[in-house]
């Protein structure tokens, strides 16, 4: 059952029961009133106040009937997509992306362009608020996805070894083209984590690991459908962890780091092969060259071996349910799990230890978008953002 969270004083208790209403119809799609309240634990007229909020705002709308139901059942009601968008931005190292998700969890709009550059995320947010924010759409939110450490505040960007981004000038300057004018900052494997968990190969999953595959190494570690960030928010940063070859260079300057091992540049050296305009068409090519390639496939069991090492020191750490490997590790498959999934078996000290079920990603190069723009749709499914109260409303894209 969905539950209201209690809390203090008569506005604030409507708006997390109107919360709790929009969450149970985002995870058992269109029900009826009755079911609404079975699922919620509110009582029927409740239901009926909140559900008539809704429908007056544009977020729900009713129904006919369902097929295979007898009798005269009641109409179900269900999220509406036209009304109440979230945009999710990614800036990586060689390309950017957007995600446009609605309020039901539909995507509207998923893009990558590859080229890594401030202003390719530009005019890629330009071309995006064109197409889906205007008169009757409402953008309720915008968050960016990057490679870097970023601060509680969720604006700054502490650390980024592989881009030349730090502060909040990044989110001052996209705040001038995007509806509301406010953007969050966020980790793009924390990101990704969570497109996986509410999208992807880790739904339905109460412990799970998410590693990315690009020029940098991140993690996303998610407990029960939410994000598990650490003391100061850095949680996951595994890339620079000293389990790499000892000799090999990272883009932070150190030498050992598992990204030196694992990442994009270290895998293509390991199979001598040229870098694409994406991480997935770059993987795509080397997984065609292995096929009839044995040095190929000897460099990605190398570095299979090599993922299969951190993953087992993470393993012992977290202890998760499922790892899921995203970027550019998906199109290689089991090119390179079956040597992680060896090695990660022989790591792991004791026999009584679960070894986690390795994954691939499906959500593809847009994951941290993804998953950026499920973020953005967050105050309004915590009771935060208040659907029925326009004046609560991103200014700037109000109808």
């Amino acid at each position: 059952m969905t539950t209201a969270r209690p809390t203090a004083g008569t506005e604030g208790l409507r708006r997390q029961n109107t919360a709790v209403v929009l969450r149970a119809l985002r995870q058992h799609g269109p029900s009826t009133r009755a079911e609404l309240a079975k699922l919620t634990g509110l009582a029927k007229a409740t239901i009926s106040v909140i559900v008539a909020d809704l429908e007056a705002a544009g977020a729900v709308s009713e129904g006919g009937s369902r097929p295979g139901v007898r009798g005269r059942p009641g109409r179900p009601v269900g999220l509406r997509g036209d009304r109440f968008v979230a945009l999710g931005l990614e800036l990586n190292v060689d390309y950017v992306s957007a995600v446009v998700l609605d309020l039901a969890g539909q995507v509207l709009l998923s893009e990558s362009r590859p080229a890594g550059t401030t202003d390719a995320l530009t005019d890629l947010v330009r071309d995006a608020v064109a197409e889906h924010a205007g008169p009757g759409r409402t953008v309720i939110g915008t968050t960016l996805a990057v490679p870097a450490l970023v601060r509680g505040d969720n604006r700054t960007v502490a650390w980024a070894p592989n881009l030349a981004v730090e502060g909040a000038g990044l989110a001052d300057d996209l705040g001038g083209l995007v509806p509301g004018g406010g953007v969050s900052v966020s980790n793009d494997a924390n990101c990704a984590a969570y497109a996986e968990s509410h999208h992807g190969a880790a739904v339905g999953v109460a412990h799970a690991l998410y590693l990315t595959g690009t020029v940098g190494i991140g993690a996303g570690i998610v407990q029960d459908g939410e994000l598990v960030r650490g003391g100061a928010g850095f949680a996951g940063e595994v890339g620079h962890m000293p389990v790499g070859d000892s000799t090999a260079l990272c883009g932070c300057g150190r030498r050992g780091c598992w990204e030196a091992s694992v990442g994009l540049h270290a895998m293509l050296a390991a199979v001598g092969m040229p870098e694409l305009d994406t991480p997935l068409r770059t993987a795509e090519a080397v997984a065609a060259r292995a096929a009839d390639d044995p040095a190929v496939r000897a460099g990605l069991e190398r570095v299979g071996q090599d993922i299969g090492l951190g993953l087992a020191m993470l393993s012992s750490v977290l202890d998760p349910e499922v790892v899921v490997l995203g970027g550019y590790f998906a199109p290689l498959g089991e090119l390179v799990l079956e040597p992680a999934r060896q090695t990660l078996g022989e790591r792991l000290a004791s026999a009584v230890q679960v070894r986690p079920e390795l994954r691939l990603s499906t959500l593809g190069i847009q994951a941290a978008a993804l998953g950026a723009a499920e973020q953005s749709l967050g105050p309004v499914f915590a009771g935060d953002l208040d659907l029925a109260d326009p004046e609560g409303w991103p200014s700037d894209s109000q109808a």
